[in-house]
């Protein structure tokens, strides 16, 4: 059995989320030379110990690191690094999201997919879920309407697009990158508002999407979807991201 590194960290004491501090250091020390692939984590009263937090808070940091495929439980031994091989999900990092490039890069991973998408939801939709769809692109407008973003409602309008293809895998991965992408819709969606030419375009691109899943037509669905999707990455590559970001964080602190 290989024993325990050198286990190199500071006390946390800034304040913050405890759990998310301690996950993003043990993150760093297992992706470093510090942990390797069968390497043994130290006790959680050691590690608690060092880090000068509760052993609940080390509990649920290595909890996240077993749920990202990091570490593994063995029976009476311990915590251990795992290989890192095909069992490691897949994810994307948060922090690149800041980058223009980044948010392009995951539409473009989210354009490959609204296509088929679309098309399955053609072809296997049901009476009950084309109501949904059609609820979901009516619920933007009033959104719209009222003052709001849409945001939320455009989320929904392509979460009911995915259900309808009664695949829940498309519907998680959709969902799993919705969360990079909230910020980045909200972004095109208020630069949208600011033209009505833009605006109008988005519409069509919706209505032509929910024209032909209605009518049960895949090949006219899964080019609508792409359409729309590749519009959506002109509009947010015409967009000046960083000033545009900076501008509404600014309005949102008075």
């Amino acid at each position: 059995m290989k024993s325990t590194p050198e286990f190199k960290v500071e006390r946390i004491t800034t304040t913050g989320t405890l759990t998310d501090r301690v996950f993003d250091a043990l993150k760093q020390l297992i992706n470093g030379e510090d942990f390797q692939p069968g390497s043994r984590l130290p006790s959680e009263l050691k590690m608690a110990s060092r880090f000068g937090v509760s052993r609940t808070v080390i509990r649920e940091a290595v909890s996240r690191l077993k749920s990202e495929g990091l570490v593994e439980s063995r029976q009476g031994s311990g915590v251990f690094v795992r290989d890192r091989n095909m069992h490691a999900p897949f994810r994307i990092d948060p922090s690149i999201m800041d980058s223009v490039q980044s948010v392009l890069q995951v539409v473009e991973l989210r354009l490959s997919l609204e296509g088929e998408i679309a098309a399955l939801a053609a072809k296997r939709r049901t009476r009950e879920q084309m109501v949904a769809i059609k609820h979901a692109l009516k619920q933007i407008e009033l959104d719209e309407q009222a003052g709001k973003d849409g945001v939320e409602a455009d989320i929904v309008f392509h979460r009911s697009i995915a259900e309808a293809t009664g695949n829940p895998h498309f519907l998680a991965l959709i969902e799993f990158l919705f969360n990079f992408l909230i910020k980045a819709t909200l972004i095109t969606r208020s630069y949208e508002a600011t033209k009505a030419a833009l605006s109008q375009q988005v519409k069509e691109e919706h209505l032509r999407i929910v024209d032909a899943i209605s009518r049960q037509d895949p090949e006219a669905a899964r080019l609508a979807a792409r359409q729309h999707m590749e519009g959506a990455s002109r509009r947010l590559g015409s967009v000046d991201l960083k000033r545009f970001i900076a501008q509404s964080e600014s309005q949102d602190s008075h």
